[in-house]
């Protein structure tokens, strides 16, 4: 027979934990619980910080037992198949649960073997990702002696997308500190065709870059890595143009090969690797079939409730949402589904709130700066009101590094995992 909760929530992330406090906060009576096998929990948009050697990768860290808020139950296995017609979730360990609601919102998975040459390459000194390891990117800066440092991202969603820039930005000033950036050319090659797609920040972040003396490489899409002659192979990405264009004053060790493929040579690597949806939700009914979302969670982009299945809502990185994969997203996206599910639960119907695609990238461009990208649906600025009457957020400010370092992570133990922000 199987357990039943009156919500079930996949995944004991932010999103997950979040939600769970809010709806704890509200209705005490409700019967929850979480499906997560993990023992940590972590804070993880400190790891750009862990990597500069200005956090301490042990404070990202605490228990997963520590952050279930009280009264909700932690099932440590391993959501594998959803039943949505019968309202049921089983595990790896062969157990099944029944729901009145359920939230998905597991985050994401790190596909390393999507990128041939990632994994052999990751086994080596000179290649590194914050998203991975921090601890071993602020190993592999202090053993640079110069040469070429590339940065880059794939073409696939990925979560924070700010922070593979991010990690040039302090890598410049990493290398300065210690008298190597003048034999350093410091490469960020993305598939896009901007640094930022929303303004002004995106002239921001041009001037950080000019100002850094950073090589921007746009339409670079990584599609291989020879870990022996380290070197990376791009796609060349721009819609329509398969001549690719090396631009040979910035004198890279960069070739042609083929047709629109570009092979670079680095002394060190540093890249996000492809992500998507975990496994147990792209292959799911939950996920959309087709299409440019395939594999991501199904949901309305406002109310974040499935397209098929009312009883079942989605947030988080896993939801198909045409915003950053984000927790400043989640912050905004959990009071949503928590209103959903209450008002479902009261008559049937939905609650009038709606996500307007709020999300923001707090983007550290160097040791004591950083900008705070805020915006929504369809790239339009979206700064939050006390902030940008204080702050001019746009711009690279210190007292934005004083909320990324000292302010957001207090919060976020302290006010986000316990419902009360």
């Amino acid at each position: 027979m199987a357990s039943h909760y009156d919500v079930l929530i996949i995944g004991g992330g932010t999103g997950g934990i979040m939600t769970a406090a809010q709806l704890r906060r509200k209705d005490k009576q409700l019967r929850i619980a979480i499906i997560d096998p993990s023992k940590d929990h972590w804070y993880q948009p400190a790891w750009t910080l862990v990597a500069a050697g200005t956090f301490d990768m042990l404070a990202t860290r605490r228990s997963e037992a520590s952050v279930i808020p009280p009264g909700v139950e932690h099932i440590r296995e391993h959501a594998s198949t959803f039943e949505p017609e019968a309202s049921t979730v089983r595990t790896q360990e062969g157990s099944a649960y029944t729901y009145g609601h359920l939230v998905v919102t597991p985050g994401v998975q790190l596909n390393i073997d999507d990128l041939p040459g990632l994994r052999e390459a990751l086994r080596t000194d000179a290649v590194c990702s914050n998203y991975l390891d921090p601890e071993k990117t602020h190993r592999v800066m202090a053993n640079f002696k110069g040469g070429v440092a590339v940065f880059t991202q794939p073409a696939t969603p990925i979560k924070c997308g700010g922070a593979p820039q991010k990690a040039a930005y302090l890598a410049d000033e990493f290398f300065r500190k210690r008298g190597v950036r003048d034999r350093t050319k410091l490469v960020f090659a993305t598939p896009g065709s901007v640094i930022f797609g929303v303004q002004p920040f995106r002239a921001a972040l041009e001037d950080v870059v000019r100002r850094k003396e950073i090589i921007l490489k746009t339409f670079y899409n990584p599609v291989r890595i020879d870990p022996v002659k380290q070197e990376i192979h791009f796609k060349w990405s721009k819609p329509g143009d398969n001549n690719c264009v090396l631009t040979e004053e910035q004198g890279l060790p960069e070739k042609i090969e083929g047709e629109g493929t570009i092979v670079m040579k680095y002394d060190m690597l540093h890249l996000a690797p492809p992500q998507s949806a975990p496994d147990f939700v792209r292959h799911s009914p939950l996920a959309y079939a087709d299409g440019p979302n395939k594999g991501w969670l199904e949901v309305d982009i406002h109310t974040l409730q499935h397209k098929r299945y009312p009883n079942i809502f989605g947030l988080g990185d896993a939801a198909a949402l045409p915003t950053a994969k984000t927790g400043a997203a989640i912050r905004k996206q959990a009071p949503v589904v928590v209103a959903n599910i209450l008002q479902r639960i009261k008559d049937g119907a939905l609650s009038k709130e709606q996500y307007s695609g709020y999300s923001s990238c707090p983007l550290v461009t160097g040791y004591g700066k950083m900008l705070l990208a805020e915006f929504k649906y369809d790239n339009v600025r979206d700064s939050d009101p006390l902030l940008s009457r204080l702050f001019d957020t746009s711009k690279p400010l210190w007292s934005m590094w004083v909320l990324k370092k000292y302010m957001l992570p207090w919060l976020y133990w302290n006010k986000m995992l316990k419902g009360t922000m």
